[in-house]
């Protein structure tokens, strides 16, 4: 098995090779690395689409938008990197389209790292595949197939609220056992608690 180490440098360096600077080049050796941990097929993707990238007349987002749509399709590593750069921008949309991304896996990558920067969970539907981003920790998903995936119609994001997933009496409930922890000290106490106790044998 390669580690995610070899992943991420020999991406770069392909990446480098086909024709992209040293900056955006890092960033897709880390975006693959990043699949490969989540469990999803990044380098077959791009390797895939780099067999295609200097025939194929691929388009870039400039400036994201609540609805995108090239005249042909889109490259999912300028698209993601705009989507990313402006990730501080973009989080004022509740929604955002993108119609016609070429190897769309690729682009998921820059989306979870956007869920981190923003501080929200992203919600992401690709035609009949589902995505949940969560904060650029998992990346919950229906697609398990592994297949290489050449293009999507339609991508539609939604920026989630940050919410607990319990409710308040079920916060008193658990705060109110906790604090059954905090006792009076007494000599006893201390003799039971974790640590060095009474006696030191270092």
């Amino acid at each position: 098995m390669r580690s995610f180490s070899e992943i991420e440098v020999t991406t770069k360096k392909a990446s480098k090779a086909i024709g992209f600077s040293w900056g955006i080049s890092e960033e897709v050796g880390k975006n693959i690395r990043l699949l490969e941990m989540f469990g999803l097929p990044g380098l077959k993707n791009l390797n895939q689409y780099y067999k295609i990238y200097k025939i194929s007349n691929f388009e870039n987002i400039d400036e994201i938008s609540a609805s995108n749509t090239p005249k042909t399709f889109y490259c999912p590593i300028l698209s993601g990197l705009n989507f990313f750069d402006q990730s501080s921008s973009i989080s004022k949309f509740n929604e955002i389209e993108i119609n016609k991304i070429a190897f769309p896996l690729i682009f998921l990558s820059f989306v979870s790292r956007t869920s981190e920067i923003i501080g929200k969970r992203i919600f992401l539907k690709m035609d009949d595949k589902e995505f949940l981003f969560n904060f650029n920790e998992s990346i919950y998903s229906n697609y398990l197939t592994g297949d290489v995936l050449e293009k999507s119609d339609k991508i539609n994001l939604k920026f989630l609220d940050n919410k607990n997933s319990f409710n308040e009496d079920e916060w008193s409930e658990i705060y109110n056992l906790s604090l059954k922890t905090y006792v009076d000290e007494s000599d006893k106490s201390r003799e039971r608690t974790a640590g060095a106790g009474l006696t030191d044998n270092d």
